[in-house]
């Protein structure tokens, strides 16, 4: 699953992130101008896979509300200040101290933390948001395939060879890398956790770089 040179651009993996090694996990990156799109499961094929690239973008929360100790601790506060970005934009989601979401919470802060002491750059980023701004519908699969190919991601037509719906929030979650890497995003930011988005009308990419 190598899926970038040692040397080069910089190497950008997305990642929807599952609560449990018993669910799937979706990953997409580039590599020699082709999308490559595909579902993990072990923490250590997760690792495995990360350690190719330079920057992670993970749709998974990376950080904890402030004041909050620990995933189980229930006397803090539910949210942080990008969730209430994101409330405050019409966002919906899923607060990080909601029953499944600790587990998913605490799985992406383990692998946030190794990969940050290994020199990588680990952001969060959520394609629920990404399609809201972009005015995709979040489960239809087969509008979200054709708005990524309108980016010029080469994805199937047929819907019968579609990517699942994690493959393609891990393909939201490489494009979104590519626009911050190109300066197209927006970052949701408090003292207790980042999330990128896309800005409003961003074009995108045109092809798989």
């Amino acid at each position: 699953m190598s899926g970038a040179k040692s040397e080069g651009p910089v190497r950008i993996l997305g990642l929807d992130l599952a609560g449990s090694p018993r669910r799937p996990t979706g990953y997409a990156f580039c590599s020699e101008g082709a999308l490559r799109v595909g579902i993990v499961y072990a923490d250590a094929e997760i690792e495995g896979l990360a350690a190719d690239f330079d920057r992670i973008y993970v749709d998974a929360p990376l950080g904890l509300p402030a004041g909050r100790k620990g995933v189980e601790d229930r006397s803090g506060p539910h949210l942080r200040a990008c969730d209430r970005m994101l409330r405050e934009r019409g966002i919906r989601f899923f607060p990080v101290t909601l029953g499944p979401m600790r587990r998913l919470t605490e799985r992406g802060m383990r692998f946030a933390e190794a990969w940050r002491k290994r020199g990588k750059e680990v952001w969060e980023v959520y394609p629920g948001a990404t399609y809201d701004v972009c005015g995709v519908p979040r489960k239809a699969r087969e509008e979200i395939a054709a708005f990524f190919r309108r980016r010029g991601l080469p994805l199937p037509e047929s819907a019968e060879g579609l990517p699942t719906q994690d493959e393609l929030d891990a393909v939201a979650a490489l494009w979104t890398g590519i626009l911050h890497l190109r300066g197209e995003t927006e970052l949701l930011a408090g003292e207790d956790g980042t999330i990128v988005l896309p800005r409003r009308g961003a074009k995108g990419v045109m092809g798989c770089p």
